[in-house]
């Protein structure tokens, strides 16, 4: 009798812990909670994660301790990143190519993923959405996605609309970082009254005037219009477009306001644009440019930041509400598995892009990600502002065919650099964009 007893007793337990072991199938795809035996999804999850992205070096190591983080919480899973550096979009091609892509990869631009998602190698991130609309924002969704699915989540961030500028010049000047459009135009006319030019443009580089435009264009037309002229769903001869370059003239139409001039602002690159800015005797007061512009300065710089230089957000137009436009890095999945899903899901986390940001030279577009955790208050302004920001869209010419978006000596770099030249004829220039848009979206 005791035999009997023990046997169903043996029999009623191994019940009991195959139902277990059932109730817990769903955690293993990646998902969070505890299973019936107590453990944690994250000791169910197991495997291996390959991941091919753009970062080297000093990046290279920051996403390391991110991976760190990641593999803290995951023990069972092993990350592996391996650089493509500036030949990511190359080795990840031959790869796709070759039938053997990474299971993740970063790309730096839409363009790149949209091309992927059309060759069918892109896995959708449907069961991140969720967490990247509400963590990140509806802008961020958008950036990711490719007629309506999310397939990118935009990890890392750059920040083009920040305004870089001399304190002293600003002091001497008696004027304070703007807030809006009208203030910042009226404060350049007061700084060049002081003797000194208020901008300094690096036009020799027509990416630079895009960068301008584009902050003047998704202030002045909203970010739904920015889309459509993006798409070319709208003809850049658009109303919009022509009261974009209509503001945007009265910065580089200010002739005697620009460090050397018109002439001189297209024969000034961007580092020259910089240093002319980053001086101890400057040659202008300030550069419209991205968060990375301190780093462009270099260890020649003689300023010391906040004291000696300083940054303020492009300023409102009317009503537009804080805008960010900027570049960054997207994370997609070419292949599906639980731990591939757990590290995807874990780069939504704010914890994942705290890692990062303690550590420097990164922007997070997670709204969750508390601006205090950047290591300095430079970084603290440039970087929040992205994940406070109402509306951020990617560098619209990096969204447009590279004939017509992102070639040097053509296509919007040229054109822009005509304009610059002659920023009265409004309605010539767009007619030219119009032809050269046309011919490039076929």
């Amino acid at each position: 009798m005791k035999r009997q007893r023990f046997y169903l007793v043996g029999l009623m337990l191994a019940l009991l812990l195959l139902v277990g072991a059932c109730g817990g199938g769903d955690d293993e795809t990646g998902g969070s909670g505890t299973t019936a035996e107590g453990t944690t999804a994250e000791e169910n999850v197991s495997g291996s994660v390959s991941v091919i992205g753009v970062w080297t070096g000093p990046e290279q190591e920051s996403f390391q301790a991110v991976i760190d983080g990641f593999t803290a919480e995951y023990p069972d899973v092993t990350v592996k990143y391996t650089s493509g550096g500036d030949n990511i979009v190359t080795v990840l091609s031959t790869a796709v190519e070759g039938g053997n892509p990474p299971d993740i990869a970063t790309v730096s631009q839409p363009g790149t993923m949209a091309d992927f998602v059309k060759r069918g190698a892109l896995q959708p991130l449907d069961f991140v959405k969720d967490a990247v609309t509400e963590n990140f924002g509806d802008s961020i969704v958008t950036t990711g996605s490719v007629d309506g699915k999310l397939y990118g989540l935009l990890f890392k961030a750059a920040n083009k609309s920040t305004i870089w500028y001399n304190v002293k010049s600003f002091e001497d000047a008696g004027v304070e970082a703007p807030a809006t459009y009208d203030d910042l135009l009226a404060d350049a006319k007061t700084i060049n009254a002081s003797g000194l030019p208020a901008y300094s443009i690096g036009g020799a580089d027509g990416w630079t005037l895009t960068d301008l435009f584009e902050n003047i264009y998704i202030r002045t037309a909203g970010a739904e219009t920015y889309d459509k002229l993006a798409k070319h769903e709208i003809p850049w001869t658009d109303q919009s477009v022509k009261d974009a370059l209509a503001e945007m003239a009265k910065i580089v139409g200010d002739t005697d306001n620009i460090a050397g001039g018109q002439a001189g602002a297209l024969q000034t690159d961007f580092p020259t644009s910089v240093s002319n800015v980053f001086s101890a005797t400057p040659k202008a007061a300030m550069v419209l440019e991205g968060d990375f512009v301190p780093g462009v300065a270099g260890d020649a710089n003689p300023l010391k930041p906040e004291t000696g230089f300083n940054v303020f957000a492009f300023p409102e137009i009317g009503d537009s509400g804080k805008a960010v436009v900027g570049g960054g890095d997207l994370v997609v999945q070419f292949k599906k598995s639980p731990a591939a899903d757990a590290f995807i899901e874990y780069l939504t986390e704010p914890a994942a892009s705290e890692i990062w940001a303690k550590r420097g030279g990164f922007s997070s577009p997670n709204k969750k990600v508390d601006s205090s955790v950047y290591p300095d208050p430079i970084q603290q302004t440039t970087a929040g502002a992205i994940g406070e920001a109402d509306t951020f869209r990617f560098d619209l010419s990096d969204l447009q065919p590279s004939a017509f978006g992102g070639t040097v000596g053509q296509g919007l770099f040229k054109l822009f650099q005509d304009f610059l030249k002659t920023p009265t004829d409004i309605d010539g220039i767009t007619t030219k964009m119009e032809a050269a848009a046309a011919k490039a979206f076929g």
